[in-house]
Order: structure tokens, then C-alpha cells, then sequence
């Protein structure tokens, strides 16, 4: 069954450390099956507080979004993510 990561942006607070993580994050991919879906496009808040960004990436399985999440490629390069902003990611599992 598919899974989504997903990825909202609450706060910007260091570019120069964001732009470190966007240009790591595609290397992270290698040897994951992942199909993004959307990467920071418009916005249109309908409810709720308000996001600067987000991103939504699917996976074939669970398994798979936490393999490529907890993988040593991309845990290095979170920590430029964590430290250009405040953010709230979670898993959801498809129909």
C-alpha cells in the first residue's frame, strides 16, 4: 500500500542552511523508490494555521518512506533542514 511524506515549512529561519538541503536532498534518493508529488508549490490555505512550504513525496510501502527517511544519506542532510527551519513531517499510509 502507498505511503506520502509529507513536509510543512512553519518558518524559514536560515536560507543559506536550506539551500545546503536542496542541494543534498537528491542524492538521499539513489536506490529509493520515491515519486515526488509536490515541492514547495503554491500554497492556498483553507484551514488551519498557516505553512510556508511543503513537500509530498510517495512511497510504495511505509517501509519504504521510513527506509529512505532513517537511511544515513538522508539523516545527514536533515540536519541542514533542521537547522533552516521549523518544521512538522509525517507519514500517512494510501488507500
Amino acid at each position: 500500500m502507498a505511503a506520502y511524506i509529507i513536509f510543512m515549512r512553519d518558518r524559514m529561519r536560515d536560507t543559506a542552511e536550506f539551500g545546503k538541503y536542496m542541494e543534498a536532498v537528491p542524492g538521499t534518493l539513489d536506490g529509493h523508490p520515491v515519486k515526488p508529488l509536490a515541492i514547495y508549490g503554491q500554497i492556498e490555505i483553507l484551514e488551519g494555521a498557516p505553512i510556508e512550504g511543503a513537500v509530498i513525496a510517495e512511497f510504495p510501502t511505509m517501509e519504504a518512506a521510513r527506509a529512505w527517511y532513517h537511511s544515513p544519506a538522508y539523516v545527514k542532510a536533515m540536519q541542514h533542514r533542521l537547522r533552516a527551519g521549523d518544521y512538522r513531517v509525517f507519514l500517512i499510509e494510501g488507500l
